[in-house]
C-alpha cells in the first residue's frame, strides 16, 4: 500500500518541486547580469525610500538584495514558504479525501486493513514527500549559491530547515480538517485561502508594533527566519511548538477518522 501511495502522489510532488526549482534557476541565471555597480547604487537609494516597517516585513532591514544570497534571505524565501505551504496544505486535505472522492475507500475498508493503518501510510508518504521537497530545494540552492559567490553556509543550512516548521503543522491541521469533509472539490480554495491568511497576518504583524501581537495567530511565525539571519540560530521554542501542533492534529486525525462515516 505504501508503494501505491508514493506512486499516486509523486506527480503532484514533482510539479510543486519543479515550480520552486525553476523559480530559483531563473534567479541564479539572471542575477549576475542584472546586478552591476549602477544597479546596486540604485537599489540602495530605493531602499531608503521604503518605510522601515515594509523593509522589515521582507527582512530587507537586516539583509541586502544586491546578491543572489541576499535575495534568497528576503524575497526568495517568501516564495518558498508560500509554495511549500500550498503543497503541504493541499496534500493534507486531499490524501485521505481522494479515497472517498474516487470511491476506492469502499474497497480499502473491505480488506483486512484497519483505518489507522490507512492513515499511518498516508502520513508516512506525506512526511517523506514534504521533507524531500525542502531537501531537494536546499541542495539546488546550495549548488546555485556556490556558483554565484560566497555565502554563510551555517546560516543557509538553518534557513533551509525553517520551512519544515511551517509545512508539517499546515499538513497536520489540514489532514485533521479533511476528516470532516467528503469531497475534494473545495480543497484547493481552502488550502490556498488558509496559507494566504496565515502569511498575510505574519506580514501585517511586521508593519506596526501596535498589531505585532497578531503574529502569534500565524503559523509562519514559527519559521522565524529573522532570528536565523540576525543570530544564526533557530529558536527552540519554535521547534517545540511546531512539533506539538503537528503531533496534536495527527493524533486527533487518528481518533476522529475511526468514527468517520466513509460510505
Amino acid at each position: 500500500m505504501l508503494k501505491k501511495e508514493f506512486k499516486d502522489n509523486f506527480k503532484s510532488f514533482l510539479i510543486w518541486t519543479t515550480v520552486l526549482i525553476v523559480i530559483f534557476l531563473i534567479v541564479y541565471s539572471v542575477y549576475p547580469f542584472i546586478i552591476t555597480d549602477d544597479t546596486v547604487k540604485n537599489l540602495d537609494e530605493m531602499m531608503k525610500v521604503f518605510p522601515k516597517e515594509l523593509l522589515k516585513s521582507f527582512n530587507m532591514d537586516i539583509t541586502t538584495i544586491n546578491t543572489a544570497y541576499g535575495w534568497l534571505k528576503s524575497e526568495g524565501f517568501m516564495f518558498v514558504y508560500l509554495i511549500v505551504g500550498f503543497y503541504s496544505s493541499l496534500l493534507g486535505l486531499q490524501i485521505l479525501l481522494k479515497e472517498e472522492n474516487d470511491k476506492t475507500i469502499e474497497y480499502l475498508i473491505s480488506l483486512p486493513i484497519k483505518r489507522n493503518i490507512i492513515v499511518r501510510n498516508k502520513i508516512v508518504v506525506s512526511v517523506i514527500y514534504i521533507f524531500s521537497m525542502i531537501f531537494l530545494l536546499g541542495v539546488f540552492n546550495y549548488i546555485g549559491l556556490s556558483l554565484s559567490g560566497s555565502f554563510n553556509q551555517k546560516e543557509f543550512l538553518l534557513i533551509s530547515i525553517t520551512p519544515l516548521f511551517v509545512a508539517y503543522p499546515l499538513f497536520a491541521f489540514n489532514l485533521f480538517l479533511s476528516v470532516f469533509l467528503h469531497r475534494t472539490k473545495k480543497t484547493l480554495g481552502i488550502s490556498l485561502g488558509l496559507v494566504f491568511f496565515f502569511y498575510i497576518i505574519n506580514i501585517l504583524s511586521e508593519l506596526s508594533t501596535k498589531i505585532d501581537g497578531i503574529k502569534y495567530f500565524s503559523i509562519y511565525t514559527l519559521a522565524d527566519i529573522r532570528n536565523v539571519i540576525s543570530k544564526c540560530s533557530i529558536n527552540p521554542i519554535c521547534i517545540v511548538i511546531s512539533c506539538t501542533i503537528t503531533i496534536l492534529f495527527i493524533t486527533l486525525t487518528y481518533l476522529f477518522y475511526q468514527k468517520k462515516e466513509l460510505i
